[in-house]
């Protein structure tokens, strides 16, 4: 088995595209991130440069798995064989920390337990679970049960105070650092994939959605801030989203949820998502002493 690792995000599209493509669902964060690298610029989730890699089982065979790591973040696995993780795992540790420094681990929750299982057991660090994450993928959408008041719209430059506000109150409330939030902002709402839903002209929650690629689109960030929670606005305006990418021609429409907040699990199946996987996102902590 063969994996090769690299610094250049054109030899990844061109030898891992195909194989991510024809999963996009399971491979929805690899194929996103490599998109928005592309067009933003190698910069765009930090100033460190990303690190890529491919994995073959025989030396001129197809690509069978892949990853990427866009520092400050852990490396986010594709979809791939629980061995091909390890060997990742594995090849990693011995280039060291000149070429990638691996602080956790992102991915199917196979893919990932089989890479820390490698890693804590070559480097001797700890491990612990950040997130749990579940893979949800529309089916047929339906109306919120209890649809509120309002409507949705597509949010403008007049939005994108408000819009940096809330999607850093997002981040806060899940743990998870970000580069540049307004950056991030201006991209989605130059490209049409910021969503608002407004109750008596009033923005009270928010969505965004990647563009269509490789006929799939993801849902997300979904924010609504606490003082306007259980009123049905983050149901309303995920709906409202997904309808959205499904007229622009998106085949799955994706989003995932922290299974830790039974809520977001329920609202979101409510309105046609059907679960797909359970992800991991675990941290590893550095082995203490000498």
């Amino acid at each position: 088995m063969t994996w090769t690792l690299s610094t250049s995000l054109d030899d990844f599209r061109s030898r891992a595209d195909a194989f991510l493509a024809a999963r996009p669902a399971e491979n929805t964060v690899l194929i996103t991130i490599a998109h928005r690298l592309a067009e933003a610029g190698l910069d765009a989730f930090g100033e460190r440069p990303p690190v890529f890699g491919w994995w073959q089982a025989e030396p001129d065979g197809p690509v069978g798995g892949a990853f990427l790591r866009t520092p400050p973040f852990a490396p986010r696995l594709s979809t791939m064989p629980q061995a091909a993780a390890a060997e990742l795992a594995l090849r990693l540790a011995e280039a060291g920390p000149g070429f990638t420094e691996v602080t956790g681990v992102g991915g199917g929750a196979e893919q990932a337990r089989a890479f820390a299982e490698a890693w804590t057991a070559a480097t001797g660090a700890g491990q612990s679970v950040r997130v749990e994450e579940r893979l949800y993928r529309l089916g047929e959408l339906t109306e919120p049960p209890r649809p509120p008041a309002g409507r949705h719209r597509l949010a403008g430059p007049a939005d994108r105070a408000l819009a940096i506000r809330w999607w850093q109150e997002f981040l806060l409330e899940v743990k998870v650092q970000a580069h540049d939030v307004a950056r991030a902002v201006d991209d989605r709402i130059a490209s049409g994939g910021l969503h608002l839903w407004e109750d008596a002209g009033t923005p009270v929650a928010l969505a965004g959605s990647s563009p269509v690629l490789a006929g799939m689109s993801r849902i997300g960030p979904v924010y609504t801030p606490a003082d306007l929670r259980g009123r049905g606005y983050a149901s309303a305006v995920t709906a409202a989203a997904s309808a959205h990418v499904l007229g622009l021609g998106a085949q799955e429409v994706l989003l995932y949820t922290d299974l830790g907040n039974p809520t977001s699990n329920s609202i979101y199946q409510q309105i046609g998502y059907r679960p797909v996987e359970d992800c991991l996102v675990l941290d590893f902590q550095a082995r203490q002493g000498g």
